[in-house]
């Protein structure tokens, strides 16, 4: 029992950073949902089903353009596929006799701090140290997306509209660092740019919705990139 709670507490301890970084973030995402009409209640449910920055962006942006049920699971798959990739890896560090049930627990809240946290631990990783980070940084996403929500009604608009641009200075952030090392995430990221500009302009696909567009330049500048920068053996 005591082995438990010191894990359990430890699981807090190296939560509670995440679970402030992830406040800060969330409380962006919320006037974004504010923005596109989602009320509190609305916002509160979407974040603890949900611990996803990027996945979340895109929902609210689908829900905004009012797009349909099996453009967000399509999109919701692309965005997050990683995570499938992440917790796959996690298995190995987690004890050989943990439950389904307890697997799907804990696979519930990874995320990439949360999956970078876990796999750091000696193995194997205990189960409620997983439990820790989850009671923690799930709460903190949560409370952040309805504060920003509550709060983008009373604050001023101009101080809503700086803001709002918080959450997609956060995706720059962690991109810029493993660009400006690797040519080719730099070189992946401009096509990115250019693709997502040109969709725009092009008349022939600018009616697209926003969750399609996301869908399709994911799928095909990632296939594009395999291509022409294949992952060899002895880069794994």
């Amino acid at each position: 029992m005591g082995d438990r709670f010191s894990s359990y507490s430890s699981g807090l301890k190296n939560g509670l950073p995440i679970s402030i970084g992830y406040f800060a973030v969330s409380f962006s995402l919320g006037i974004l949902m504010r923005n596109c009409g989602l009320d509190p209640l609305q916002g509160l449910v979407m974040s603890l089903a949900n611990n996803t920055s990027a996945g979340e962006a895109a929902a609210v942006g689908i829900i905004a353009d009012g797009g349909s049920y099996l453009e967000m699971a399509v999109n919701q798959a692309v965005i997050n596929i990683r995570y499938f990739l992440m917790s796959a890896a996690l298995c190995v560090h987690l004890d050989s006799n943990l439950s389904l049930g307890k697997r799907m627990l804990i696979g519930f809240d990874v995320t990439d701090e949360i999956f970078a946290t876990l796999i750091s631990q000696k193995r194997p990783v205990s189960e409620y140290f997983a439990y820790g980070l989850a009671t923690i940084t799930i709460p903190g996403w949560a409370t952040g997306t309805v504060l920003g929500i509550i709060f983008g009604e009373i604050l001023p608009p101009s101080i809503v509209s700086a803001l709002s641009v918080a959450l997609y200075a956060m995706f720059i952030a962690v991109v810029i660092p493993p660009a400006k090392k690797d040519g080719r995430i730099l070189a992946i990221v401009v096509v990115s740019m250019l693709s997502s500009w040109l969709f725009t302009l092009e008349p022939v696909v600018s009616y697209i919705s926003d969750g399609v567009k996301i869908i399709i330049l994911t799928l095909a500048i990632s296939a594009l990139a395999a291509i022409v920068w294949p992952l060899k053996e002895d880069e794994e």
